[in-house]
């Protein structure tokens, strides 16, 4: 569980680092699913950045019972972002980042909410919880994030080559008043941050992949409204803390 000082500095920056949330054995788990499964297989799409470099990423709203649900309703993760948000959530969506080495694209400053705000959501009460499957680094394009900015409000967002991306004067505004960080992780780590949070992430220019696998939730009292959105707006159901585990032992016999 998060500590107090860890959630006054979420509080006060948007986000929060947190080591060794996930073991070498259960990244390793959910890596080889990555790169051997079909949920990720089948669901990756392209989506370049404004350069035209290769951003992909698979996405999906549904809760399955394989590997990938048992970290999106992990424990770990579940009752630390009640905790950031003080309130219960549900699960929004899960998606897997993949940066390959040498050609994986950047991701353009935007914020989450930005265009969550959209799909019918009427307060930003919404996180995400980035999983470092491989070290995350300056030279592979790690997420480097805003502090602080998640107190600026929601700002409109456009297309900025197939993303969805902030306004370019408007982020070089904020730049003037806010530092970067870049959030370098080691594998097995979990950042969590606000669904306000400016982030963004440069190209991959090493040998080595950058993989992360992102969980999103929103508040349970902040479903939107007209059945719009993603995931079921209902208490969530925690998988066991070895559920990672457990599959893989299964799928061995």
């Amino acid at each position: 569980m998060l500590n107090a000082e860890q959630v006054q500095r979420f509080d006060r920056d948007g986000f929060v680092l947190v080591e060794n949330v996930f073991s070498p054995e259960e990244i390793a788990i959910l890596i080889e699913e990555v790169e051997q499964g079909q949920r990720v297989k089948s669901k990756t799409s392209n989506m370049p950045d404004a350069a035209g470099r290769s951003s992909k990423l698979a996405l999906w709203m549904d809760e399955g019972q394989d590997v990938f649900s048992a970290v999106s309703f992990n424990p770990r993760i579940v009752n630390n972002v009640r905790m950031l948000l003080r309130e219960d959530v549900y699960h929004w969506h899960s998606k897997v980042m993949l940066k390959e080495p040498k050609v994986g694209g950047a991701w353009e400053w935007h914020q989450d909410y930005g265009y969550w705000y959209n799909d019918g959501v009427l307060y930003p009460r919404m996180l995400s919880c980035m999983v470092a499957l491989d070290p995350a680094t300056k030279a592979n394009g790690c997420l480097k994030v805003i502090p602080g900015s998640h107190l600026l409000g929601r700002f409109d967002h456009g297309r900025v080559g197939s993303q969805a991306g902030i306004d370019r004067d408007r982020v070089n505004a904020v730049l003037e008043r806010l530092p970067v960080h870049y959030c370098e992780a080691p594998s097995g780590s979990a950042l969590f941050f606000h669904g306000n949070t400016f982030h963004s992430s440069e190209a991959n220019t090493s040998d080595r992949p950058r993989r992360a696998f992102i969980c999103c939730y929103n508040a349970l009292a902040n479903a939107p409204y007209g059945g719009k959105g993603h995931g079921k707006p209902e208490p969530m159901s925690l998988a066991a803390d070895d559920a990672i585990l457990a599959f893989a032992r299964a799928a061995a016999r």
